[in-house]
């Protein structure tokens, strides 16, 4: 009875598979990931900052961990980090739309203090903006640094709502 025996070839592993890839082939390959890449950042770029109609839960300023109760007609509450350097951006635009004779209040959340709300309201990245009426219910949400056009004439709306149903 005979038995074969194979040795590996010196330098190599013993069930090593040797790829090859024709070089026309890895430049579409590269060039199809770069696109697909730069497809994907382009759209989050395009949706970053958006205030998007929401609903949901009603909050209170116990919940949110407010030492002030919510505006009178709009709530502006901003979930940040004490490392996010966006936050700082999008603070600096939503505190002159805060006002009291409007009756618009701005509050800042941070996360590191309160994670326990990231997974309550969904919260995935900050900055992340909600937008509340008179009542504490959740009217928009806003992901990353907001537009203050946008968020302005959100406002203008929640506060127009509220004189109507008042």
């Amino acid at each position: 009875m005979s038995r074969c025996v194979t040795e590996p070839r010196r330098g190599r592993a013993a069930h090593s598979v040797a790829f090859a890839m024709n070089p026309l082939t890895a430049l579409v390959v590269i060039a199809a990931l770069v696109a697909v890449a730069t497809l994907i950042g382009v759209l989050g770029r395009v949706r970053s900052g958006r205030v998007r109609h929401a609903s949901g839960k009603r909050l209170t300023a116990e919940l949110l961990g407010l030492d002030a109760p919510l505006g009178a007609s709009a709530t502006i509450v901003q979930f940040s980090t004490v490392y996010c350097g966006p936050c700082r951006v999008a603070e600096r635009i939503l505190t002159p739309l805060a006002s009291e004779p409007r009756g618009v209040r701005y509050a800042d959340v941070d996360l590191g203090r309160r994670p326990h709300l990231a997974g309550l309201l969904g919260i995935v990245q900050t900055p992340t903006i909600l937008l509340l009426d008179a009542a504490g219910g959740i009217s928009s949400r806003i992901v990353g640094v907001p537009r203050a056009a946008d968020v302005a004439a959100r406002i203008d709306e929640l506060a127009e709502e509220d004189h109507v149903v008042a």
